[in-house]
């Protein structure tokens, strides 16, 4: 505590020696832990102990002390503590004449910007046998470190939360159908060629040879099966027929198209898989059974034996189940060629209703240039005016300028499409620390699911909150303001040093922090160097750093801005 302060708290004393007649000397005095008051997590705490060495305090005084903190134009009272002399009825602390007495007791105030630049007052309210008398009011520290709110500034600058685009150039596709067959035979009946699901496959595989701007046939696949009835020395024989067969149409029918489609086939002796599927999802009444069965024997012979056990089983899975299995299944393996940079591009400039929204929302990313961005978002948000994803990037950049009240009017409106989209609930977030309101950032964040949200976005939070160690795993090798705050705010000030150094857009905060890390440090020289960088950065920092204690002690840096 300095001298000037327990001078004064000592006058405090006398005072009240001289208005009740007291002693002639004073040793004792008040202490104010922290000597410069500091706001943490919104609150500015502070402990008041006082000692009265004997024959100090009157007998029949009562004093009630109230902290106040003022500043220019404003002040704000603190809980009061009130003492008695030893001859005073009541219930307050008594502090006894002869042998002296001390007392201790805890405060705090709700922070507000103004208080940046303040005083620590105790006003005193005193009665002698009933009768006022009064005491001057007496500084009894300096404040406030506002250093932690900074969150709000550090907020400002943290990487927001894009919401993406699922655009793929390239798409696989497959397109299926199946050739039944007759139990026991392998041939490629017309009914089956004829079919709707066949024709449609045919169909396609025209096309797309024809059409290599936009699709591409990797292969087509021939698996052809056979039920798990009959002995597996028969289904096989039979399978790989079916096999043969089912390949040659294929091949037939690409030959016919004039296409160059490379056709690969397999066959299964006894689909057991198959079956247990069909079954799975049949309404067979003993369906149970049979799974049963199947989880029972290994042995296809043994498998297939005691199912025929089952007569009345049996009965219903030849008629419902075994003729599903009797097939060859075609699989046209394909890809879809979607538009290329420069062709999404030149459709957006020249027809922008012929692109999909994800084609829309990746063209953003082909441009660095805002402005070009903001338009493709803003066609976005028309054409596609129930995709929360365009507007939560246009708030993005409207939040990265500073423009706040935009950036909220795109968030929330995203918020109107997806309530709980993590990344709208993420940038509502900081902009609300950006707004000194960290309980509403909370409340976004926990909207978003906060395994979701992003760590540079909870560290921040955590700060404001004061949580400086929570803060600092959440944004542990960020290299960011926030970062650097946190560790500032657990004194380690070598670590802040070496993460403002290595800031990737190091701004106007970033220099103003390396000037606090220096005050802390007692460095004059690189307090006047980095506020001057942190003012050319931004001329609003010359306002704060004039009002902010923590420069209080280089007058040349701040003369110098």
């Amino acid at each position: 505590m300095s001298k000037s302060s327990r001078f004064a708290l000592v006058g405090a004393g006398l005072l009240i020696l001289a208005a009740c007649g007291g002693m002639d000397m004073v040793k004792d005095y008040y202490v104010v832990d922290p000597e410069v008051l500091e706001v943490n997590g919104g609150e500015v705490n502070y402990t008041v102990t006082g000692t009265y060495p004997a024959k100090f305090f009157p007998k029949q005084v009562v004093c009630t002390i109230t902290p106040e903190l003022r500043w220019e134009g404003g002040s704000v009272k603190g809980e009061p503590i009130t003492l008695q002399g030893e001859k005073v009825k009541g219930n307050n602390q008594v502090v006894p004449y002869k042998g002296g007495g001390s007392f201790s007791y805890k405060g705090s105030f709700k922070y507000q910007p103004e208080m940046a630049k303040s005083e620590l007052y105790a006003t005193f309210e005193a009665t002698k046998k009933g009768k006022p008398f009064e005491i001057a009011p007496v500084k009894i520290a300096d404040g406030v470190k506002a250093t932690a709110e900074l969150y709000s500034e550090t907020a400002k600058g943290a990487n927001t939360a894009a919401s993406q685009d699922a655009f793929q150039r390239i798409i696989k596709q497959a397109q299926d159908a199946n050739i039944m067959f007759v139990i026991q035979q392998a041939n490629v009946r017309s009914s089956e060629t004829n079919g709707d699901a066949v024709k449609a496959l045919k169909e396609s595989m025209k096309n797309y040879a024809a059409d290599t701007k936009n699709y591409a046939i990797d292969n087509i696949e021939v698996s052809a099966y056979a039920s798990p009835d009959g002995g597996l020395k028969l289904n096989d024989k039979l399978a790989g027929q079916r096999e043969t067969n089912a390949a040659k149409y294929v091949k037939n029918e690409i030959k016919k198209a004039k296409a160059d489609i490379a056709v690969e086939s397999k066959y299964t002796a006894q689909d057991w898989d198959g079956f247990k599927e069909l079954v799975e999802n049949s309404n067979l009444q003993d369906k149970d059974l049979i799974l049963r069965v199947l989880s029972m024997y290994d042995d296809p012979e043994k498998r297939e034996a005691e199912i025929k056990n089952l007569s009345a089983v049996y009965k219903d899975l030849a008629a419902d189940i075994l003729p599903q299995l009797r097939r060859a299944r075609l699989t046209m393996n394909y890809q879809i060629i979607g538009r290329s940079d420069e062709e999404i591009m030149e459709a957006y400039k020249s027809d922008a209703s012929v692109l999909s929204v994800e084609e829309l929302l990746y063209a953003a990313t082909l441009t660095e240039d805002k402005a070009e961005k903001k338009a493709i978002y803003t066609t976005a948000s028309k054409n596609f005016a129930n995709d929360y994803r365009a507007f939560n990037n246009l708030g993005e950049l409207a939040f990265k300028d500073g423009d706040f009240a935009t950036a909220e009017a795109n968030f929330k409106k995203a918020l109107s499409i997806k309530a709980d989209a993590p990344e709208v609930n993420t940038n509502m977030g900081l902009l609300c620390l950006a707004q000194n309101k960290p309980a509403d950032a909370q409340t976004y964040f926990a909207k978003g699911g906060e395994a979701k949200v992003n760590q540079e976005a909870l560290g921040n939070m955590y700060i404001a909150q004061g949580q400086y160690e929570r803060a600092l795993t959440a944004l542990k090798g960020s290299n960011t303001n926030g970062e650097a705050l946190a560790m500032i705010m657990t004194k380690d000030y070598a670590g802040a040093q070496k993460v403002l150094a290595a800031v990737k857009n190091a701004d106007a905060n970033t220099a103003y922090l390396s000037a606090v890390v220096a005050a802390r440090t007692n460095d004059a020289a690189a307090v006047a160097q980095n506020l001057k960088k942190a003012v050319s950065l931004d001329s609003a920092m010359k306002a704060k750093a004039l009002n902010d204690i923590e420069f209080a002690k280089f007058a040349d840096a701040l003369a110098a801005l």
